[in-house]
């Protein structure tokens, strides 16, 4: 393993900012593994140290082929994780929403920039994001629609569902929107949490790397049993949305079948726990995303299901 700084910048008060890349194995750039580039993705840092742990494991045993490098950069915002806070601390912007960068732009542009200098040019690239809503999702695997066909790349992470959708303007400035214009498939992996550690929802995400790795010839040897996925447009999603803001109560969990005019959670009324609203699943399906905060607005996605009539 090797560890470079793929970016740097001076601070006046405290340790300098830098992006840290670690590369295993040498050869051609086959695959960039990104972690957090927001302050509160704990559980997106935490799955590439464990992916690091198996690398470095892997490399000692010579499973990395020949010919092959790969890049796992465990955060690029470590300023923000440091005080717990989402975005760049003193502006509250978002390193997602600036790239591919401008290196004479603002800090978090030019980061962005120093960043996709580094990484643009893999064949593959992974990236373990996190939803701009709280909640928790059932683990799997995101494509932007971009013109480049790879769904059945997808498929070799063995994870439940591959989702697709049709890129927004405000996604033209993400990172798996412009690894793809510079000719980098690119997927966003999507872990069960994302400010709390799920160490069996790393698992099934490291799992599903190293079965793209092997399938892919990266690594030698034999995968982990996966999921056949299922591929589903974000706009099919059915997203259930209460009528009146309050206590959000819910038992149901993600990936859990429910049928439809189930009774799946309630609003309650902050001051007196009346409750306000049941929710009632509109479709019989399989649960995608569940909202994980205590309390909601009113017309807000609290839960999300895959229809399955």
């Amino acid at each position: 393993m090797d560890r470079k700084v793929l970016f740097e910048i001076e601070s006046l008060y405290r340790d300098n900012f830098r992006v840290t890349g670690l590369t295993f194995g040498k050869g051609e750039k086959s695959l960039c593994i990104m972690g957090n580039t927001r302050g509160n993705e704990y559980q997106q840092i935490y799955i590439c140290s464990q992916l690091v742990k198996k690398l470095k494991d892997l490399e000692s045993r010579g499973r990395i082929a020949d010919g092959h490098e790969i890049m796992v950069i465990p955060s690029a915002n470590p300023y923000s994780m440091n005080i717990e806070k989402r975005f760049w601390p003193t502006d509250n912007t978002d390193i997602n929403r600036m790239f591919p960068g401008y290196a004479l732009g603002e800090t978090t542009q030019r980061i962005a920039a120093g960043l996709f200098d580094a990484i643009k040019d893999y064949e593959y690239g992974i990236q373990f994001a996190s939803f701009y809503m709280p909640g928790d999702f059932t683990p799997h695997v995101r494509i932007m629609k971009t013109g480049m066909d790879y769904i059945g790349k997808a498929e070799k992470f063995g994870l439940p569902y591959i989702i697709t959708r049709s890129p927004r303007p405000y996604d033209t400035t993400t990172l798996n929107y412009n690894w793809q214009i510079w000719d980098t498939r690119a997927f966003s992996l999507y872990s069960t949490t994302t400010e709390r550690i799920d160490e069996e929802s790393a698992e099934r995400m490291v799992e599903a790397v190293l079965n793209f790795m092997i399938e892919e010839g990266i690594v030698t040897g034999k995968g982990y049993q996966g999921y056949r996925s299922q591929v589903v447009d974000d706009s099919s999603l059915v997203a259930v949305r209460p009528y009146c803001a309050g206590i959000f109560q819910s038992g149901i969990k993600v990936s859990q079948r429910v049928l439809k005019g189930q009774e799946l959670a309630y609003i309650l009324d902050p001051y007196d726990g009346s409750v306000r609203e049941k929710i009632v699943a509109p479709v019989t399906g399989t649960v995608f995303f569940v909202h994980n905060q205590p309390m909601t607005y009113a017309n807000t996605a609290v839960l999300k299901i895959v229809p399955t009539e």
